[in-house]
């Protein structure tokens, strides 16, 4: 019934787009006051198209008050707004009016509700004039503000708690048109508790029990958990190999603005400072159900921040020119405040970088895959102080792909999943489970893919998580950011106030790139806090439920939708880091590892794997603007070529020296010099590769050491039989025979002789000494000697 009105009030709004229709607003007729507008036109008067796709009003949601009722609030609900023409003609008799759906009464509307047909939308206020006529750009403002529920005026006829879909419509009467409705806001209001009405000391006695306090319904509290994340966008420059003094290098210099006052992660830690701090937490039991989600990669660059830093004028050039950065003090009073929330309250880390697993998995390289999911808490711990949570991760796609678990399956690991994509096998919707068993070692526990949903979409930087079916997803870039914060604030509170809502755990968790502003952070709170204090919540904190083992029969299987493929990285990418990966780890393995030296072949290649990972990013990939999505690829696709190019340069750096023009041996034996330049910071055990022709020997002589920085001459064992010129080829190679630098070729000439004048040398002694043997013979007998006849004749 309510996807059959969904799709209804599709119908109905492109209708009213194109002004075939009038308002399509319905519900209890109401007597207009002098001045008001009159109610939805049944005229069916054509509103011409304007230029800007159909549209000729836009209406914008400034803020609610309360945002959230509570039995202790204001009985009246006060909207305030702004109308923009934003047609090419000038709209007549512009009004706004309020009105409501029933309580959200099933998990799938939390966010469908957003999308339901203007009909189910059936209580309503009166209009309000917003403008007699508004010009083409013209805006004004509007506040709309009705009872929570009276016994003798109109009002929103809200009598109990509940999470109310609320809308504000706008009608108004296009030049060379009709009247019709032009556009509409929506947002969820939480109603924990209803207040008494504001007349119900003037009603009767009759009345009053209509009109008094009503309490939420506290029997069946649920167990809350959130997790805050602390993460942004990889900022460290790709393709610069670590060091010992070098100050690191970003691509910009946002960071600093993040995490100065009022920056996002400044807003993201005083959230948390304040909810927890004393006065307003003083049972710790707000403290208790969070746990901060950190990114180490954040973490590396914001401690790196803390002893100055450079930013690149060109983050394709990561050796180029740069500029001072201007974030060390911030970056230091963060990481500081950051320390001490983590000394108080569960601490666990996010895959490295926010990599995507399924990517990472796909690589299926050892050491990529550890720094990926089993280093970064070992990286928390060490930075902050902590002893973080082991064993558990949490992809920031918010789903699991088989090659993932099958990679985390070498050690028993419980993942942080949406409840959207586990599918428990005994098939029954009834028997939600927080927790179920995928593999022997690998668990999931499922978090609350509506609330999830809702609050990603709040913030700056609004996003649809890779579990939300893009048909199904709301069109966030129409939504403003005041009516996503409600959303976000009715999609907490909807479990609390549903005790039938199955399971009774809910897991909260925001997307690990999250956008929220200084108002989200402490709106979320902030709910959090009353849900807990009014009874609907209990705190339960993550190592608690990572203790509760999951049973055999509490066995599901894992979902992984086509869009977790779509917004992960490119395919470039990842053929990059199975290029590249072989290259790094074979230059690691013949760098010297000296123990007296700070500068480890680790420490020295250990930054272009973890460049390969940020890569990798899932940061801004799944953002309602196509413009960031687009920026991440591109920042992927430089991070990765800087580090290929780095790599090419790391192994030309290594190479034997031409010794240009002849080399000429001295014999037939004697030794081949050559030099072998290494310019890298860290000794290197080398091989010399050797391409002679057959007439030419050269003998191997075993792995060389090259010193840093520094060059050595190589005495290479050489035999020549031949007089000619003949050319060598040299060149250097890894222990595991990839080649260094750039071969060599050396013309080699020998004074030796070879083996015909050998022979000839040998004939001509040998018939030298038969002569003079017969001539002395023929002198000892007293015989001239018959070659000496002509002589004596003289």
């Amino acid at each position: 019934m309510r996807m059959a009105l969904r799709r209804a009030g599709v119908a109905a709004l492109v209708m009213a787009a194109v002004g075939l229709t009038g308002s399509a607003g319905v519900g209890p007729a109401t007597p207009a006051p002098a001045g008001a507008l009159p109610a939805d036109t049944d005229s069916q008067t054509r509103a011409p198209r304007t230029s800007n796709d159909g549209k000729f009003l836009e209406l914008s949601i400034q803020s609610t008050s309360p945002s959230t009722i509570t039995t202790t609030s204001d009985p009246t609900v006060v909207v305030r707004g702004t109308v923009k023409n934003v047609g090419d003609r000038p709209v007549e008799d512009v009004g706004v009016r309020l009105q409501r759906a029933p309580a959200i009464d099933n998990a799938v509307d939390v966010r469908g509700a957003l999308e339901f047909d203007q009909a189910i939308f059936d209580t309503v206020g009166e209009f309000d004039t917003v403008a007699t006529s508004l010009d083409k750009g013209e805006s004004r403002p509007f506040t709309l503000s009705l009872p929570l529920r009276s016994a003798t005026e109109l009002s929103l006829d809200i009598t109990e708690p509940g999470v109310y879909p609320m809308l504000v419509n706008v009608n108004g009467t296009p030049e060379y048109g009709g009247a019709a409705r032009l556009d509409d806001a929506r947002f969820l209001l939480p109603v924990l508790g209803v207040p008494a009405a504001s007349d119900a000391k003037t009603t009767s006695t009759s009345t009053s029990a209509s009109t008094a306090v009503v309490p939420p319904d506290t029997s069946a509290p649920v167990g809350v958990t959130m997790i805050w994340p602390l993460a942004d966008a990889p900022k460290l420059v790709g393709g610069i190999p670590g060091s010992i003094n070098d100050p690191i290098r970003l691509i910009d210099d946002e960071l600093a603005t993040e995490l100065s006052d009022g920056g996002r992660l400044d807003a993201l830690v005083d959230a948390v400072e304040s909810a927890t701090k004393t006065e307003n937490d003083a049972d710790g039991r707000v403290s208790d159900s969070l746990c901060l989600a950190i990114d180490p990669d954040l973490l590396i660059t914001v401690e790196n921040m803390t002893r100055g830093y450079l930013v690149v004028d060109n983050a394709g050039i990561p050796a180029g020119a740069t500029h001072e950065g201007r974030g060390r003090d911030a970056a230091g009073n963060w990481l500081q405040r950051v320390k001490t929330l983590a000394a108080s309250m569960c601490t666990t880390s996010v895959p490295f970088a926010q990599a995507d697993l399924a990517a990472v998995g796909t690589v299926a390289h050892p050491e990529l895959t550890a720094t990926a999911i089993e280093r970064p808490a070992d990286i928390l711990d060490n930075i902050l102080g902590v002893t973080s949570v082991r064993n558990f991760v949490w992809p920031d796609s918010g789903v699991l792909d088989s090659v993932t678990v099958d990679t985390l399956d070498a050690h028993p690991t419980t993942a942080l999943v949406a409840a959207s994509s586990v599918d428990t096998r005994a098939g029954d919707s009834s028997r939600a489970q927080l927790s179920s068993r995928i593999t022997d070692t690998v668990s999931a526990l499922a978090f609350d893919t509506g609330a999830a949903a809702a609050l990603a979409a709040t913030g700056s930087n609004p996003s649809t998580p890779s579990y939300i079916d893009k048909d199904t997803a709301p069109q966030l870039v129409s939504e403003s950011r005041v009516a996503r914060r409600q959303d976000a604030l009715g999609a907490l509170a909807w479990s609390a106030l549903t005790p039938t809502a199955l399971p009774r755990n809910q897991i909260l968790a925001p997307p690990q790139l999250w956008s929220a502003d200084a108002d989200d952070a402490t709106a979320v709170l902030s709910m959090l806090s009353t849900l807990i204090r009014s009874g609907l919540a209990t705190p339960q904190s993550l190592p608690a439920l990572l203790g509760r083992q999951p049973g055999a029969t509490d066995t599901a299987t894992l979902e992984y939708p086509e869009r977790a493929t779509e917004d992960g990285p490119q395919t470039s990418v990842i053929d990059t880091a199975r290029t590249q990966l072989p290259r790094i780890d074979a230059l690691e393995s013949t760098l010297v590892d000296d123990p007296g030296l700070p500068l480890t072949p680790k420490r020295f290649t250990a930054p272009l794997r973890e460049d390969l990972l940020r890569a990798m990013s899932s940061a801004n990939r799944r953002d309602a603007s196509a413009t960031a999505v687009r920026n991440a690829e591109r920042s992927a696709s430089i991070r990765a070529a800087n580090v290929t190019g780095t790599v090419d340069n790391l192994y030309r750096a290594v190479t034997v020296v031409s010794p240009g023009g002849v080399y000429t041996l001295a014999s037939g034996q004697a030794p081949l010099l050559l030099v072998a330049r290494n310019e890298l910071p860290i000794a290197i055990n080398v091989n010399l590769r050797v391409d002679a022709p057959p007439e030419m020997k050269i003998s191997d002589i075993g792995p060389k050491q090259l010193p840093p920085r520094g060059s050595r001459q190589l005495t290479v064992p050489a035999e020549m039989n031949d007089s000619r010129k003949l050319v060598v080829n040299f060149s250097l190679t890894t222990t595991d025979g990839l080649q260094l630098g750039v071969p060599t070729s050396v013309t080699v000439r020998s004074n030796a002789y070879g083996r015909p004048l050998a022979a000839l040398t040998a004939t001509a002694g040998g018939l030298l000494l038969f002569l003079a043997g017969r001539r002395l013979w023929h002198r000892f007998r007293g015989q001239p000697d018959p070659a000496d006849e002509g002589y004596e004749q003289r």
